[in-house]
């Protein structure tokens, strides 16, 4: 399995794409929905889904093109449901000349196991930055999808609506610490970085 970072969108936002070669999930895409069509053409590769991480609008600015170019299905947590439609929501009319309006989510994200198509992976429930924020653990491969939980030697704001500090050190401390040391860390901005690394050298939160 692959997956490929590319910054899109007005805050270069990390938009991942997992793939095996044939089929693919599309995690946060924030802009630039151009450069993912192409790059999913050039190497004929079919997406299955969207998954959000959480629903700000520096995440989700590629999500209705996306979802009609390939009519597939958008999940996001049930906290944030609301939040694709509603400009004030997701932060678009607050920090953007231009409101991001999308239509909802078509399936609700649950802590738990998921499976889609060939993917198995679990979903963390990783509140702080947002109400709604998870995180996206593919235990064979050994990595987790962050989203703005934490970063490389920095965590997400808590200074936006529904952000609360003392949670988002919880879902750290206590979701995403408790993986492997080994697991590398793929987060929403900024470079790669391990579970090893971020407890030993986070300045925010250490273990």
């Amino acid at each position: 399995m692959e997956v490929i970072k590319m910054p899109l969108g007005p805050l270069g936002t990390n938009c991942y794409i997992v793939h095996n070669n044939k089929n693919a999930l599309i995690f946060d895409p924030g802009g630039d929905e151009d450069k993912i069509i192409h790059y999913l053409e050039d190497k004929n590769i079919i997406p299955q889904a969207i998954l959000l991480t959480h629903a700000h609008f520096d995440h989700i600015g590629g999500v209705e093109t996306l979802r009609n170019h390939y009519n597939i299905e958008v999940y996001l947590h049930e906290k944030e449901s609301s939040w694709l439609a509603e400009p004030s929501l997701n932060g678009s009319s607050l920090f953007m000349g231009d409101k991001i309006v999308t239509q909802d989510p078509d399936k609700r994200i649950v802590p738990g196991k998921m499976t889609i198509g060939e993917f198995n992976f679990d979903v963390l429930y990783t509140p702080g930055h947002s109400p709604g924020s998870t995180s996206f653990v593919f235990e064979d491969e050994g990595f987790v999808i962050s989203g703005d939980v934490l970063f490389k030697q920095g965590i997400g704001r808590t200074d936006l609506p529904g952000g609360d500090y003392k949670q988002l050190e919880s879902s750290i401390r206590y979701q995403l610490y408790k993986l492997s040391d080994t697991y590398l860390v793929y987060p929403g901005h900024g470079g790669t970085t391990t579970i090893r690394e971020e407890k030993n050298q986070n300045p925010f939160v250490r273990e």
